[in-house]
């Protein structure tokens, strides 16, 4: 079996030791036929975009000519006609990924960044050593080289690469950004986010705004950063994201080479799975497949698991639902329950506000691989996205997500022991349960909300038995709405009703659990349960005063 490039992101090093590579060539071709000055490409995190870069370094770069015919035998760019691969080998090329640098204050992210800069400087020194370089320019390269630079250097430095290259070989130079939101994402998360904005918009604009030597450039990241917020006053700017832009296929796979891998590898009667499993995004119209999952799928013998979950940090994600309302709780469990939310969405995102307006939630969603846009409409000048999950992988990953923020330091597993004791009728051991999680997961501010947030809370305790339980939330039943109820799946299980009750002191508890329990008799809650065939079903009463709670069964 082929072996998989799995954390192999450099393209001759795939082509040389026999990596099985998927075909993503045909990309270089749309980039000779049509590109803007400055490209973006926005897509979620390990969807191929480091090695597509790559790829078009290792086509595009003068100093690797002799090697490309061999790089690219056998590809589609190979085949295309002589005006592609004329063009191979004719480009000075600077490549620069910004994807380690994460560092936990802004003098740190300088010196890194002076680091990174010292690298890139040495792999182009030759252009240190040109006829009619002026000696205030050597002096300035020296200073990045022996990374004696300050600030102001650093902001240059990209901009003065491009120009010294240029005039190296006579000719404009293609400039290739990878993860340029990594130092951005990581200053928000640090606390120096405008310092690292201001000095990142200065550090690209530099190079990338009105500059003759700059033949066009590649960047690529996460997300989308609003234009004013990092590049303002670029013009022919253009960005490639999951909805719109262009450029569809460019990262990720397709639904044909996921057949045609599988056939190379003789894994055909494997396709529903991986379809089920690592489906489900629709790139501006195009079938697309998370393509880490499905290469990591194969290098485990064909074996179904969420790789992509651990493939980085959820620190956007992780803080956005710490801030989801009683709304967002029950979209989130309409989502689990293989339904769809619709939201307008803002491609360009603004770090600052992130939180301040609830449908960034479903913005960042969608933009990082979260969701997955299933139709789009307009209404009143606004356009509105529906978004779903896109398949069991993502599915995986809300549980998991929303598990650790409910459970926190308590831990996932002392749910399992809840679940147990809630399905056999111990009202005892299920109530030391809930009273740990509540005591170490809730804060007081939570708990001085109303019935709303427990309800909520006790929502996303039970959204990871989905596979178990159709989980209903509010839903008629009898002669009213029950708050929540678990309908098993399966013929072997027990139906699970509950009703909550908020009260303001703890000497108020054991009678307002017992109030909540007659109700779901008096109101004849189990109807629904009962018509669907469920012979058992453990009922409970359960009331909340700040951090002490009380269950009758």
């Amino acid at each position: 079996m082929a072996k998989m490039p799995i954390g192999i992101s450099y393209f001759p090093k795939v082509i040389k030791e026999g990596y099985y590579f998927v075909d993503k060539t045909k990309f270089i071709a749309q980039l000779i036929d049509n590109h803007a000055g400055v490209t973006l490409y926005a897509r979620p995190r390990r969807f191929g975009k480091t090695l597509g870069m790559s790829m078009i370094d290792s086509f595009f770069n003068i100093e690797q000519k002799d090697e490309v015919k061999t790089l690219f035998e056998g590809t589609y760019i190979a085949s295309a006609g002589d005006e592609y691969m004329s063009q191979a080998g004719t480009k000075p090329v600077i490549s620069l990924s910004l994807k380690d640098i994460k560092e936990d204050t802004f003098p740190d992210m300088l010196k890194r960044f002076g680091r990174l800069l010292a690298v890139l400087y040495m792999q182009h020194h030759t252009a240190s050593e040109q006829e009619g370089l002026l000696e205030p320019e050597r002096a300035y390269f020296q200073r990045i080289e022996w990374q004696k630079a300050d600030k102001d250097d650093l902001q240059d430095a990209l901009r003065n690469l491009v120009d010294l290259l240029a005039r190296r070989y006579r000719r404009p130079v293609l400039l290739l950004l990878d993860e340029y939101d990594a130092p951005i994402q990581y200053a928000w998360e640090k606390g120096y986010y405008d310092q690292a904005i201001s000095f990142l918009r200065n550090f690209l604009s530099a190079a990338f705004k009105d500059n003759p030597n700059l033949d066009f450039a590649l960047v690529t990241g996460v997300l989308r950063i609003a234009k004013e917020s990092i590049f303002s006053g670029l013009n022919n700017f253009k960005v490639s994201t999951v909805v719109s832009g262009g450029f569809a296929d460019a990262f990720g796979f397709t639904r044909e080479e996921v057949q045609k891998m599988a056939a190379d590898l003789h894994r055909e009667e494997k396709l529903p799975e991986i379809a089920a499993w690592y489906d489900g995004y629709d790139f501006q119209g195009v079938e697309i497949y998370n393509p880490w999952s499905v290469i990591s799928y194969f290098d485990n013998h064909a074996k179904a698991a969420p790789y992509w979950v651990n493939t980085s940090g959820n620190e956007i994600l992780t803080r956005l639902l710490a801030d989801v309302d009683e709304i967002r709780e029950q979209e989130l469990q309409n989502l689990l329950d293989g339904g769809h939310v619709t939201a307008p969405i803002q491609e360009s995102v603004v770090y600052p506000d992130i939180g301040k307006n609830k449908g960034d939630l479903y913005t960042i969603l969608l933009l990082t691989g979260y969701l997955n846009c299933v139709g789009v409409h307009d209404d009143d000048d606004m356009i509105f996205y529906d978004m779903a999950i896109p398949n069991h992988e993502i599915r995986s990953i809300y549980r998991r997500e929303i598990l650790n923020k409910l459970t926190g330091k308590t831990g996932i597993s002392i749910l399992f022991d809840m679940a147990e004791a809630m399905e056999k009728g111990q009202t005892s051991r299920f109530a030391a349960h809930l009273k740990r999680i509540i005591l170490e997961s809730v804060s007081i501010y939570d708990a001085a909300k109303p019935e709303s947030f427990y309800h909520g809370f006790m929502l996303g305790l039970t959204v990871w038995l989905e596979k178990k339980y159709l989980v209903r939330s509010n839903k008629e039943s009898g002669y009213g709405r029950f708050d929540l109820a678990l309908i098993p799946r399966k013929d072997n299980l027990p139906g699970i009703i509950m009703e909550f009750k908020a009260v303001k002191t703890v000497e108020e508890l054991p009678d307002a659990a017992q109030k909540a329990l007659q109700q779901i008799t008096d109101k004849a809650y189990a109807t629904e349960l009962h018509q669907t065939g469920v012979q058992t079903v453990w009922t409970y009463g359960i009331a909340f005063s700040g951090k002490h709670v009380e269950v009758a069964s």
